[in-house]
């Protein structure tokens, strides 16, 4: 059994995306069972220690026992030191795998300073997508958050995906007609990401088409096991993660305001695409097909 740590670059704020706004990923991965039938990851969930200082967890990371973090980069640009960079870098080289996301504009942009995957991560003030024809807004709908910020969809809804190039592990899905991971949760501005070119163990492996530009942007970027480290996953947005995409019951901070959309009610492939695609991603992390 694999030990994932599910944890956000804030403290405990009940008014924000804290790791409680998680809870149903934490359940799905709980409940995954490997070819035995027996429970395949023991799951803990934390939010990061007061900003301003070393996280107790972060920075030693690579002696905690985990073999998994999963990174909810939740942050305005502080939520993570030096000494956290660098323990969760130490980690990935020792073998450990990496999911790390983030969402609009410079949202999570304290990932930036991670060694290797924080180049994937492309914000509006920090390590800008080298395409400046991209550096405007696509969300025209929500004025107050700048690029990058693309339109996959209201909260609540889902959105249709597709493979880039050969199929990627992470996205082969035996439920779907197509074999492929089809959907995902919606949100009303993703974040950027793109494959470092200076990296060979990474490549892009899935996009979304924006529903207001029509303009495609990357959704996720997989890095191979390599000699940088373990393997890892850059991902455009927490919220295809987040309980209130996967059900808008859940509730949302109190600075949501756009009203939601009801698509993955109504429409529950969509989900179960969903939540093959994180099996897929759990499972790969930890080394296997």
């Amino acid at each position: 059994m694999q030990h994932i740590l599910l944890q956000t670059t804030i403290e405990g704020d009940s008014d924000d995306w804290h790791v409680g706004r998680f809870g149903h990923l934490k359940a799905f991965l709980e409940g995954i069972r490997d070819e035995n039938g027996e429970q395949a990851f023991r799951v803990t969930a934390r939010n990061r220690d007061p900003v301003g200082r070393n996280d107790s967890v972060l920075s030693r990371l690579g002696e905690s026992g985990y073999q998994q973090l999963w990174l909810f980069a939740v942050d305005v640009g502080n939520g993570l030191t030096g000494d956290d960079c660098a323990g969760i870098g130490r980690f990935r080289r020792e073998g450990g795998g990496l999911l790390v996301t983030r969402d609009h504009m410079d949202l999570g942009s304290s990932i930036c300073n991670l060694a290797g995957i924080g180049a994937a991560h492309h914000f509006h003030s920090h390590n800008q997508e080298p395409d400046t024809s991209r550096h405007c807004i696509d969300d025209n709908v929500t004025t107050d958050i700048s690029w990058p910020n693309y339109h996959s969809g209201a909260n609540g809804d889902y959105q249709r995906v597709e493979a880039v190039g050969e199929v990627h592990p992470v996205l082969r899905d035996p439920g779907s007609a197509t074999g492929v991971i089809e959907f995902l949760p919606s949100h009303p501005h993703e974040g950027a990401v793109g494959a470092p070119p200076d990296d060979p163990s990474s490549r892009v492996i899935l996009k979304g088409c924006s529903q207001c530009s029509g303009r495609d942007f990357n959704i996720a970027v997989a890095f191979e096991q390599s000699e940088a480290g373990g393997r890892a996953i850059a991902e455009s947005t927490f919220h295809h993660f987040a309980d209130y995409n996967w059900d808008t019951s859940a509730g949302c901070p109190p600075f949501v305001s756009e009203a939601p959309g009801d698509g993955l009610l109504r429409f529950p492939e969509a989900l179960r695409s969903t939540k093959r695609y994180v099996q897929n991603i759990a499972f790969w992390l930890a080394g296997r097909a």
